[in-house]
């Protein structure tokens, strides 16, 4: 079975804004799409239903919620992730989020500061599409954004063997490029930072990230961060390749 979607009713709702970057709008949907990316855009590509009709659904990642790797006309990879709450709250309110602004939402917000991002060339994923459905005070949301191939995260990595201490500097050289650019990442952990098959360092994740001025003290506060994740998972796993001087060899990488 193949899902379609009416794209005559799609072109009379479009709003074409700056770099290839497409807003629509039907009824009470909202979404952004990178045209450069996508031609045949469709709301539905914004749903698991559609990949898993059209069988092109190539892995999926269960933590929070379901994240489902999808393939584009054989030729790209994407990750389609729903947002769902986290916390005590997220036991009473699943996926809900108070509306107040559509620039607010969790959805635009990701999208639009990954489009930065891609702007200055900083390794963090490319943003495909995202939505949003809006019920009166609240609404939920959807983000497509390109895949890292090949990649995983320092946590499965670090699984499995120790990292070079070129690769910790190189680490902490990355993290560094995205704090001069003034970018905050909420939630700056172990299984958010990724090496591809090229040791290619990435940054993945970056809900309720956003652009801040960079003279401030926020840069401590997301190293203090990762540091937490790396003795955390150091005193979980059974096998984990941390040692404290790989936080000095990460830290020199970041002060070059």
């Amino acid at each position: 079975m193949t899902i379609k979607s009416d794209n005559k009713i799609l072109k009379n709702n479009l709003n074409q804004l700056e770099n290839g970057i497409v807003q629509y709008q039907q009824n009470n949907t909202f979404c952004l799409y990178d045209s450069e990316l996508v031609a045949d855009f469709t709301i539905e590509m914004l749903t698991s239903a559609y990949w898993l009709a059209n069988e092109k659904v190539l892995g999926q990642a269960h933590g929070r919620g379901t994240t489902y790797f999808v393939e584009y006309e054989g030729q790209q990879q994407w990750v389609l992730r729903h947002y769902y709450r986290g916390g005590l709250i997220g036991k009473l309110i699943h996926d809900s989020y108070w509306f107040t602004s559509m620039a607010a939402t969790r959805a635009f917000a990701e999208f639009n500061l990954l489009k930065v991002m891609h702007q200055q060339g900083l390794p963090a994923p490319r943003p495909v599409a995202c939505r949003v459905i809006k019920h009166r005070l609240s609404y939920q949301a959807d983000l497509l954004t390109s895949r890292i191939e090949n990649g995983q995260d320092l946590v499965a990595y670090l699984s499995k063997q120790p990292l070079s201490a070129k690769l910790w500097q190189e680490v902490g050289a990355v993290i560094a490029r995205f704090h001069q650019q003034g970018i905050y990442h909420h939630d700056l952990n172990a299984h958010n930072i990724l090496i591809d098959e090229n040791n290619k360092i990435w940054l993945i994740d970056f809900d309720r990230g956003e652009q801040r001025a960079v003279k401030t003290d926020w840069q401590q506060g997301n190293l203090s961060r990762l540091l937490r994740s790396f003795n955390k998972e150091l005193n979980k796993l059974p096998k984990f390749h941390w040692q404290p001087e790989n936080w000095q060899q990460l830290m020199q990488g970041y002060n070059s």
